[in-house]
């Protein structure tokens, strides 16, 4: 099996959702408890920077950017959401997904990823630090899941190209 990323299409849709579901159930990947319909997730995310990585036509994973603030100072700052489905975590899939994200940032004129995290995601924390993000806080009990006060980690990718 070799992973191509690409552009994400309507047709993905099932699978991308699917793998967001999955994410739900985790308990650790989003303070979300229902999936979003498809018209709710594109108004989430821009929608050009959305990206599948797949194999044999099957969607392994995907990510996309969301803006961090409708205010124009902000343009340039966007929000990483990363999932990988289940059976593909610890293949590279991520690390894939992560270079296509930061790639395609850079070249849309972003200048800050930041990326929220709960502290027990052990693996998308490594992920996110093996490709430059820091860590600049932790939000403690930012909200509630399940009734259960949770953290988030803050992490930032400042863009060694724009706004510099």
């Amino acid at each position: 099996m070799k992973p191509i990323v690409e552009k994400f299409n309507t047709e993905d849709w099932e699978q991308v959702n699917q793998i967001f579901i999955e994410g739900i159930r985790t308990g650790n990947s989003t303070f979300t408890k229902l999936p979003p319909t498809f018209d709710e997730w594109k108004s989430t995310y821009i929608v050009e920077s959305c990206f599948v990585a797949k194999a044999n036509e099957k969607v392994l994973g995907w990510t996309a950017i969301k803006p961090v603030s409708n205010r124009p100072v902000f343009v340039g700052v966007g929000e990483v959401s990363i999932y990988i489905g289940r059976n593909y975590r610890g293949l590279g899939i991520g690390s894939l997904l992560l270079t296509q994200i930061i790639d395609w940032s850079e070249s849309n004129g972003f200048w800050t990823l930041q990326s929220n995290i709960f502290p027990e995601n052990i693996a998308s924390l490594a992920l996110h630090k093996k490709f430059g993000f820091k860590e600049v806080g932790m939000r403690e009990k930012i909200g509630q899941l399940d009734g259960v006060w949770r953290d988030i980690v803050l992490l930032d990718r400042r863009s060694k190209k724009n706004g510099i």
